[in-house]
């Protein structure tokens, strides 16, 4: 029973970490790209509703539970059956808590600068706004893309040893 419990709780931190990982990497590939292409005021515009639209229940499950459920695995993998798997499921938490460190450091007062810029319809020059925002933005989203996608790595490994642990 306790393998089970390791098992399943090791699952879904990497099920919530890949969920933040396909996330920001649909950011990367789609949402900026193609908001790249839109005017100033309309690009300022979309990215203020997706920074509150994204402020809800399920995107707070995935974006905190693949932490807390991180912590989890680790406590549960710490001694005894899928003890091999630790050092990749502690890589993968520390990968994942680097791409937490950069959204919260990066890209949420980024966020909140452009929130702060108010209506696009009132912002005098809307072109400075989105210089000041997108560049930046986009270069933080491709670093916690990549962390998040190694530490969804590193976890997948670990579900592997683990897995081979079991037989």
């Amino acid at each position: 029973m306790n393998g089970d419990i390791r098992s399943i709780v090791l699952l879904a931190t990497t099920l919530t970490t890949g969920l933040m990982a396909g996330l920001y990497f649909a950011f990367s590939v789609a949402v900026m790209p193609g908001l790249g292409h839109a005017d100033d005021r309309t690009f300022i515009q979309a990215m203020q509703r997706i920074n509150v639209s994204i402020l809800n229940g399920w995107f707070g499950l995935a974006f905190g539970g693949a932490l807390v459920l991180g912590v989890a695995a680790v406590v549960l993998h710490w001694s005894g059956e899928g003890h091999d798997a630790l050092p990749w499921i502690v890589a993968g938490v520390v990968l994942y808590a680097a791409s937490l460190v950069i959204t919260m450091a990066a890209n949420v007062p980024l966020n909140d600068q452009l929130d702060a810029a108010g209506d696009p319809s009132g912002i005098a020059d809307p072109a400075a706004v989105r210089e000041r925002f997108e560049s930046a933005w986009v270069h933080w989203n491709t670093a916690r893309t990549l962390t998040c996608v190694a530490a969804l790595g590193c976890l997948g490994w670990a579900m592997r040893v683990a897995g081979r642990d079991r037989r």
